[in-house]
């Protein structure tokens, strides 16, 4: 039976930890507001309160906080510091167990406070692969273990690794938490896996051992029950010693000191605009001095420290409570100007952190991208900027720890870490008080447990110039950017915050078939498309040297009798008259503010009721001017830069497979919105829905929503739309010529494989007709004019019943049986959808809504050129409607049906 307890834990080896691990201000220690109160003391090593400072929590199993100094989670340190504390406790790991055996290690960190520490120690290990407990279950995904941590607020750990054999090794498991105070949590842990992974060592690392002696005897004896070897490594050690009655006491003290924060205004407030702290008296005065101009509109009185918005007398004496900053006003929903969003261009497929493992090389792979990362924040930051703050979030810490310590390095300012938390903490502004202040906001990250407060602390008034708020896709939530939220809190009390989102990783399906793990990056003109690279990023391959055209009346013959696919070939582009190309330009400028507005609208109820920063991804290529003008919206009425793709999606087959999982693994499905330009029938409607739903069974990816945004719903088969007028929308008068000349979309076996984006061709002998770009300047230059009217009608469209009634599908089917032609794929209802039929199919006949007017004037001039009848119907939903040819063959005489050769 190897001995339980490390000996060589009393005995702390320092070199190689960096210095800067102050416990408190001039020289006042952080704990000693708590002390004088509680009589609460620490004994031990000489390093305990340089490490170690004190608070009181709202929890019923224990009244004190024992706040690091050094872990980067309450209280914002020098990067170098955190990761060197952690960094250094891996190489005592390595030292203990050799290097045989640290080759076969795998370490294992607690959440939330221990995941980045955990990393830490698995880097100075060196070979370990890492995993850290999380409280987020994953759809699909069983969890390996699981355990309890009995004093804390929320206590249930999930172990998700992705590759089980992870914990199922026999070499030594190193168990990393910030603190070890009685054993419990460590204790459930390896009770837990050693009934399903028995090991013969464990090693346990902390900061600091705080265990009784007679917890340190439960270790022992618990390891002698196991028949495993349990070594124990920490940074410091020695014990806590409570009065009795301590506990009473503490909840007291909170509730008093709560109370007298809610007498002023401040208590009764903190759950809809954010912070309450305690403040000390002004002969205590500690922090930064403000930047040149900062008032107490700006968070900061003339010390540094934070004051409410238009709070009014001053200070009271040491210990009175008193509110901190709160949140901006509800009227200030608004984008701020200081508050915007840095692309890291992270790494893809590299996981964020070691929720599901985190391997050796994936360590290499996030080492290699740190400095063009880093270097795309330190680009980010005010050119002035003293004092920065890089604030991850929750679970999510040791990806902002290492682009904090690069930065560290990168810049001329001083940069500090720390991150928020689930851990509700009194914060007292008192330099003998380890929590000066704290801001409190909604959870954002939609957690398992429900909603409920999060916190960050000692970011309000500790002076910072700017804060670099870095989370994962899962937490990029409306909640984040709400009134209430994060960044609205942050930018109350710093000039210039800056938002860095991290991809959530997750793991593939088990059930997932084989595909290579890197798809293409998206395609961007001037190399394919005619629109500029920012406007959207085409998912697709480029089959422009492929001949896929064929004259129109083999494609519908082939298409009716079943013999081949209407996306295995292209129409011949359809080349305008003069004539109507001259009905083009006067029905741009007859229609561009109506299409502005219908832009305005759309865009703002995607940005109200979808996501505050949408991923904007067309469905190609009607789609694609709309995806493009709803972003140029976005840039012009709210400075967003939104992303925008666009993929393929084909009736009967369903939208491309491959772009679904590019999109997933770059961004959170959660806010891709996708677009269309009009609804018909809503036949790409129900397509996309069942689509998803397919998508999600073979690929185990949750999270994109069916609806589809369009610009007219005139079939109203969506619930987020411009109108629902049936009117001319220029785009739809022309095919590539007005869509950057992109062909429609291709998919077919020989040329498309299963790893494969689907298809298109880039005409770039039309360029001399192009009006792609004519069209979108045309309507963008009347967003000025319409801004007020489409937000005033957006804001009420918000607030009525837009479910689909599905009017036009039902109009389809009776139109479909009244003429005969049985098949509802062959009523193409509306003047989109018309068009289309004029310039790809074989058209019998089309259908005008007695009285139509300029609306149908290119539809007649087509009807004309191809011999088609036009027939005015009273009773029509739709402006117009376009019949094919039914039952076509190249037999056919006339735009009669009946005589057809079938």
């Amino acid at each position: 039976m190897e001995k339980a307890v490390n000996e060589g834990a009393h005995h702390q080896v320092r070199d190689g930890v960096p210095a800067g691990a102050a416990g408190g201000a001039d020289g006042i220690w952080s704990g000693s507001w708590v002390a004088e109160r509680l009589g609460v003391e620490l004994v031990g090593d000489d390093r305990l309160t340089d490490l170690l400072g004190l608070a009181l929590r709202r929890n019923p199993k224990r009244a004190h906080l024992l706040v690091s100094n050094v872990l980067g989670k309450h209280v914002p340190q020098s990067p170098s510091v955190v990761y060197g504390h952690g960094f250094e406790l891996g190489r005592r790991v390595r030292e203990l167990l050799g290097a045989d055996e640290a080759r076969r290690a795998v370490v294992l960190g607690y959440a939330e406070t221990a995941t980045g520490l955990g990393h830490c120690v698995a880097d100075g290990l060196g070979l370990a692969p890492y995993l850290h407990s999380t409280r987020r279950p994953v759809a699909g995904l069983a969890p390996a273990g699981g355990f309890e941590e009995s004093h804390s607020h929320a206590t249930s750990h999930l172990l998700l690794p992705e590759d089980p054999a992870l914990l199922s090794g026999d070499g030594p498991l190193v168990l990393v938490d910030d603190e070890f105070s009685t054993g419990n949590t460590v204790l459930n842990t390896v009770r837990d896996l050693h009934e399903r992974y028995p090991r013969r060592r464990y090693v346990v690392v902390a900061l600091v051992d705080m265990r009784s002696v007679a917890d340190a005897g439960r270790l022992e004896e618990f390891a002698r029950e196991i028949g495993a070897r349990v070594d124990l490594v920490a940074a410091a050690s020695g014990t806590v010693r409570l009065p009795e009655g301590v506990l009473e006491k503490g909840r007291e003290l909170v509730a008093r000191y709560e109370a007298e924060s809610a007498a002023e205004g401040g208590s009764s407030s903190a759950a809809s605009s954010g912070p309450v702290a305690l403040r000390g008296g002004a002969a205590h005065r500690h922090g930064p001095a403000p930047l040149e101009g900062e008032t107490g509109a700006a968070g900061l009185e003339s010390d540094g420290r934070a004051t409410p918005l238009g709070a009014r007398g001053t200070a009271g004496a040491r210990g009175t409570a008193r509110p901190t900053p709160t949140g901006p006003h509800p009227e200030d929903n608004r984008t701020r100007p200081h508050i915007s969003r840095i692309d890291l261009r992270w790494s893809e497929g590299l996981p964020d952190g070691g929720r599901h493992g985190f391997t050796p090389a994936h360590r290499e792979r996030l080492e290699t991208a740190l400095p063009a990362m880093t270097a795309r924040i330190a680009e980010a930051l005010p050119a002035d900027a003293r004092r920065v703050l890089v604030l991850g979030f929750e679970e999510l810490m040791y990806a902002p720890l290492r682009l904090a310590r690069e930065l560290e390095g990168t810049v001329r300012a001083e940069v500090r870490y720390s991150t928020t938390t689930r851990s509700p903490v009194l914060a007292v502004d008192d330099p003998g008080y380890a929590i000066r202040t704290r801001l409190v906001f909604p959870a954002h990250d939609d957690p398992a447990d429900g909603p409920g407060e999060r916190y960050a602390y000692n970011v309000a008034g500790a002076g910072f110039d700017a804060v670099i708020a870095v989370v994962d896709s899962a937490a990029d939530t409306p909640v984040l950017h709400a009134p209430d939220g994060l960044l609205a809190q942050l930018a109350a009390h710093t000039p210039q915050v800056l938002l860095a989102v991290v991809p959530s990783y997750a793991p593939e399906s088990p059930h997932a078939p084989e595909r290579p793990s890197m798809l293409p990056e998206p395609l961007r003109g001037p190399a394919f498309s005619s629109y500029a690279p920012e406007e959207v990023g085409w998912l697709l391959q480029d089959l422009s040297d492929v001949t896929l055209e064929a004259p129109t009346e083999e494609r519908e013959e082939a298409i009716q009798s079943g013999g081949a696919h209407y996306a295995e070939s292209l129409p011949v582009e359809y080349q305008p008259s003069e004539q109507y190309q001259e009905l083009f330009h006067a029905a741009l400028e007859t229609s561009a503010s109506r299409i502005a507005k219908a832009v305005g609208v759309v865009t703002e109820t995607v940005l109200a009721e979808r996501s505050p920063r949408p991923v904007l991804v067309s469905l190609a290529r009607a789609g694609t001017p709309v995806g493009i003008l709803m972003r140029r919206w976005a840039q012009h009425r709210h400075g967003l830069d939104l992303p925008h793709y666009a993929v393929s999606i084909v009736r009967g087959r369903g939208i491309d497979a491959n772009a679904l999982r590019w999109l997933a693994g770059h961004h959170d499905p959660r806010d891709v919105v996708f677009i269309d330009g009009w609804t018909g029938k809503g036949a790409i409607t129900r397509e996309l829905a069942q689509a998803l739903e397919d998508f999600e069974k073979s690929d185990g990816i949750t999270g994109f929503s069916p609806e589809i945004a369009v610009l007219a719903d005139p079939g109203s088969c969506v619930r987020t739309y411009g109108t629902r007028e049936d009117f001319l929308i220029p785009s739809a008068c022309l095919n590539s010529t007005v869509s950057g000349l992109i062909s429609r979309t291709v998919l077919r076996a020989d040329l498309v494989g299963p790893h494969d984006f689907h298809g298109a061709k880039f005409y770039r002998e039309l360029a001399g007709t192009d009006v792609s770009v004519t069209f979108l300047d045309a309507v963008s230059a009347r967003f000025p004019e319409v801004a007020d009217a489409a937000c005033a009608q957006a804001k009420e469209l918000l607030a009525a019943d837009r479910s689909p009634t599905w009017e036009g599908w039902a109009a389809v089917e009776r139109i479909s049986e009244e003429y005969g032609i049985h098949d509802v794929n062959l009523v193409k209802p509306g003047v989109g959808e018309t068009t289309r039929v004029m310039l790809r199919r074989v058209p019998w006949k089309v259908l005008a809504r007695a009285g139509a007017g300029s609306d149908l004037d290119h539809v007649r001039l087509l009807a004309g050129h191809r011999g088609v009848p036009v027939e005015e119907v009273a009773e029509l939903p739709y402006t117009c409607v376009g019949l094919i040819h039914p039952k076509y063959t190249r037999g056919a005489t006339g735009a009669d049906g009946k005589a057809v050769t079938v």
